[in-house]
């Protein structure tokens, strides 16, 4: 069956972290302390954060086995409000949000072939999206924008937003009713072998394996289990492997 729509993952896929990440992590926390202490919250911020990062590990464990979303919304709110501030509005956790991402946000940056390729894929008729397991849908939203993808897609689908994770097939199907198609008519292109290839097959979709920057060890345990339906290296080679199917 001819394919005719295709889903990116985002997060090494289309766009790629250029920088250390425990030197993000701790530019994250400055930039969230100085905006929460500007709104007016008084902390002890070392012990505070230790917990925060405790918290977040400790969720983003969970949520690798349950598949369902935990926000960074709701493990900052959370945290927050066992630390004597539980009733922090909107107006400030959002922006305190904002400031957190900002930190990483600033290091990822787009593929250089990510733009050519959406472009040829749009000029040839396919539905395009992206499905990506993130825990906060702004910060999802604002990274298409960055990469000035938004032109080319029909839809972008987060786990955040969705309160599931890939490989749970429901978010797959979410994307498929948005292009209304059939899991025979689309494919998914992502770098991990667990999420997005495991998720497209739970779903009956194709599976493609986007492997320059795939993280080694986040893949290993599935090497021999899980079986993409093609390889390839660079978003370049996409198409003929589509049109291929």
């Amino acid at each position: 069956m001819t394919i005719k729509a295709i889903f990116f993952d985002l997060g090494s896929t289309l766009i790629y972290f250029d920088g250390d990440w425990a030197a993000m992590i701790a530019q994250a926390n400055t930039e969230l302390q100085r905006f929460l202490h500007a709104a007016g919250v008084s902390l002890d911020w070392p012990t505070f954060f230790a917990d925060f990062g405790a918290r977040t590990n400790a969720y983003y464990a969970e949520r690798n086995t349950e598949f369902i979303e935990y926000t960074t919304h709701y493990i900052l709110k959370t945290t927050l409000a066992d630390y004597g501030w539980p009733d922090l509005p909107e107006t400030v956790l959002r922006p305190a949000l904002r400031a957190l991402y900002s930190a990483s946000q600033a290091r990822w940056q787009p593929e250089q072939d990510a733009l050519p390729l959406l472009a040829e894929l749009q000029q040839a008729g396919y539905c395009l999206g992206i499905i990506s397991n993130a825990a906060d849908d702004d910060d999802v939203q604002l990274l298409v924008d960055k990469g000035d993808f938004r032109p080319y897609l029909d839809f972008v689908i987060s786990s955040a937003r969705m309160g599931i994770r890939k490989p749970n097939p429901r978010i797959f199907r979410a994307a498929l009713d948005q292009c209304g198609v059939s899991p025979l008519e689309a494919v998914m292109v992502g770098d991990m072998l667990g999420a997005d290839i495991l998720g497209a097959h739970n779903a009956g979709m194709k599976g493609i394996w986007i492997t320059r920057r795939a993280d080694v060890a986040a893949n290993r345990d599935h090497l021999d289990t899980i079986q993409p339906d093609a390889m390839i290296k660079t978003l370049g080679e996409l198409p003929a492997v589509v049109a291929a199917f």
